[in-house]
C-alpha cells in the first residue's frame, strides 16, 4: 500500500459478502468519481472462516446486475492492517468489538468506523445484516444499506481530506 493514499479497510465476519461488496461498492464509486489515485482500498474477515474462498456467488450476482465487480479472496484481519489502513470500516457491532479486542495489543493507527454511520437512512439501527442465511432479496437489501453507506463513507473523506 502507498503512503501517500488513503487506505480503507471493509470488515466483516468472514470476508465473503459484505466487506467484498463494500470493497467492491466503494471501488466502483471512487472509479466513477476519478478518484482511484488517492485510494487504496480492501476487506478482511474477523474470522479465518473463509479464507481463501472467493466473494459469495449471491453477493457477486447482484452486485454484477448493478455493473460492479467484486473481486479477490477472503483473508483474516491482521494486527499490521490496523497499523497500516487509514480507516478500517467495520459492518456491525460484533466486527467492531473482534477489531477492538485487536486493538488491545497496540494503538491502532486506523480509525474504526461501523460502515452506517454514513447512511442517512440508518434511524440508529448502525448494523449492516449478515445476509449469508437470508434469501436474494436479503442481497438486495445489503446492497443498498452498503451503496447508501458508501456514498456517504466517500462524501465524508472527500470533506476531511480536500479530494
Amino acid at each position: 500500500m502507498e503512503s501517500d493514499k488513503l487506505q480503507v479497510l471493509f470488515v466483516c465476519l468472514g470476508n465473503i459478502c459484505r466487506s467484498p461488496l463494500a470493497e467492491g461498492v466503494f471501488r466502483h464509486l471512487v472509479r466513477q468519481d476519478g478518484l482511484e489515485g488517492r485510494f487504496a482500498i480492501d476487506s478482511a474477515g474477523t474470522s479465518s472462516y473463509h479464507e481463501g474462498d472467493p466473494p459469495d456467488s449471491r453477493a457477486s450476482a447482484v452486485a454484477q446486475a448493478r455493473g460492479i465487480q467484486l473481486s479477490g479472496q477472503a483473508r483474516q484481519l491482521t494486527h499490521s492492517d490496523l497499523q497500516r489502513f487509514d480507516y478500517v470500516i467495520v459492518m456491525d457491532a460484533e466486527n467492531r468489538q473482534a477489531v477492538e479486542r485487536l486493538a488491545r495489543q497496540k494503538a491502532p493507527r486506523a480509525e474504526v468506523h461501523l460502515l452506517r454511520e454514513f447512511d442517512s437512512d440508518a434511524a440508529g439501527d448502525l448494523d449492516v445484516p449478515d445476509p449469508y442465511y437470508g434469501g436474494p432479496r436479503g442481497f438486495e437489501n445489503v446492497h443498498d444499506i452498503v451503496e447508501r453507506s458508501c456514498r456517504g463513507l466517500l462524501e465524508q473523506l472527500r470533506r476531511s481530506h480536500s479530494l
